[in-house]
């Protein structure tokens, strides 16, 4: 009851404000301000690749807790399974400590931004318990809601002597990258979905950790291949140079032991950095754009373009009625139909938005495509600011075919 009650309260709340970046991220929004919207967002932007990375590492994470999860099942203890990492563990703290049993109150744990357990919705949960083996199955790639799996390369080899490519200077600055405007292929280059029919081992955590070091961290990967460059900002203090383990055998020395030791912790002081990013420089402009308008860029400059041709036509015909002293002059009332078009487009270029679409309940994706408005708050911020676009363009629409109205003819 209590929980439920919780549930209602949250849900309650969700109606008189925007949604967190963590409710964003943990798919419990809807559109157009869900995880989906914000992904093509970054696309646009060209910048994507950092929240792939956080999924990416997010998926690690859930991997190395589930593997965790069934040393427990199977009777063992982690002390026992992997001393090691309990020693690395006990000594360093781990996001794991209360899976692993390391301090039943949480104590001795890193403190995460947002934890895979705050983060999984109960569907998240369960399919849980069905992900895994990557080194078998190969690494199949997916955007957040893109039903279309796409098989991904294998491991990339290191650069030609020498070279060194450039580097970002902010995770939001990618080297290498332009802004794209149109939903195209990469979007299909996303989190890893691992399917699981066999036991997890340490030799697919390493394979997991593998792939995200050569995909996102590693510049030898990033140098064979600019023209897909994932490689992501990071400061210099997080920035991870070598990836020393294998994922097709096991470890054997004591440096290679104490290095696997770190693998199921080993991203996420980069996670949480860009989380940390992510959340103070892209997401409130996404949130601008998508809770307080319905536009695409190119659709925005589309409008700008149309409303400007058509107002030139609107004038050119309301002065020639003028000066070729039209009768009768009610003629002239006709005007407000080129002129409603082109002050619509206008506006809705300056405000971004198209309150025809919003009271249709519509919100472009990309150019020229949309989908419904389904949370509640921005449905009723969207509603309030097309009220006033819808005003505005009355009041303009209104003072212009006036004008030409009340102009007298005098023929040249």
């Amino acid at each position: 009851m209590d929980d439920e009650q919780r549930q209602e309260d949250w849900l309650n709340s969700r109606k008189n404000r925007l949604p967190s970046f963590t409710e964003v991220l943990s798919r419990r929004t809807r559109p157009p301000v869900d995880l989906f919207m914000f992904y093509l967002f970054l696309q646009r932007e060209g910048a994507e690749d950092i929240l792939d990375f956080w999924l990416d590492v997010q998926q690690h994470e859930n991997l190395c807790r589930a593997y965790f999860k069934d040393v427990r099942k199977s009777g063992r203890t982690i002390k026992d399974d992997w001393p090691q990492y309990w020693e690395y563990a006990r000594r360093r703290g781990s996001i794991y400590g209360t899976v692993v049993g390391l301090q039943p109150n949480g104590g001795g744990t890193k403190r995460s931004t947002a934890s895979t357990g705050d983060m999984l919705t109960e569907n998240e949960k369960r399919a849980l318990a069905t992900t895994g083996d990557e080194k078998h199955a190969g690494m199949r790639s997916v955007s957040p809601r893109s039903p279309t799996p796409n098989l991904d390369g294998a491991r990339i080899a290191s650069p030609s002597e020498g070279y060194e490519p450039p580097r970002s200077t902010t995770p939001f600055s990618l080297s290498g990258r332009t802004p794209t405007l149109f939903n195209s292929r990469r979007a299909s280059r996303a989190p890893t979905v691992i399917p699981r029919s066999t036991a997890i081992t340490r030799l697919d955590l390493i394979a997991s950790a593998e792939r995200i070091f050569f995909r996102y961290l590693s510049q030898a990967g990033n140098a064979v291949n600019s023209q897909e460059n994932h490689e992501i900002y990071l400061p210099p203090s997080l920035r991870i140079h070598s990836f020393p383990l294998s994922s097709t055998q096991e470890p054997k020395t004591q440096s290679e032991l104490s290095m696997l030791a770190q693998i199921p912790d080993m991203f996420h002081a980069q996670k949480e950095y860009c989380f940390r990013a992510m959340e103070q420089d892209a997401f409130p402009r996404f949130l601008r754009a998508k809770a307080f308008g319905n536009l695409t860029p190119v659709s925005s400059l589309v409008r700008l373009v149309v409303g400007l041709i058509v107002l030139w036509i609107g004038l050119a015909v309301g002065f020639s009625l003028i000066f070729l002293d039209v009768h009768p002059k009610s003629k002239r009332f006709f005007l407000f139909i080129p002129f409603t078009v082109a002050i619509l487009c206008l506006i809705s270029h300056q405000y971004e938005l198209d309150p025809i679409l919003v009271f249709l309940r519509q919100s472009e994706t990309t150019p020229f495509r949309t989908l419904t408005i389904r949370e509640p708050y921005v449905k009723k911020l969207l509603l309030g600011r097309a009220a006033w676009v819808s005003t505005l363009v009355a009041v303009c629409v209104t003072a212009l075919t006036l004008i030409f109205w009340a102009v007298p003819g005098h023929r040249l």
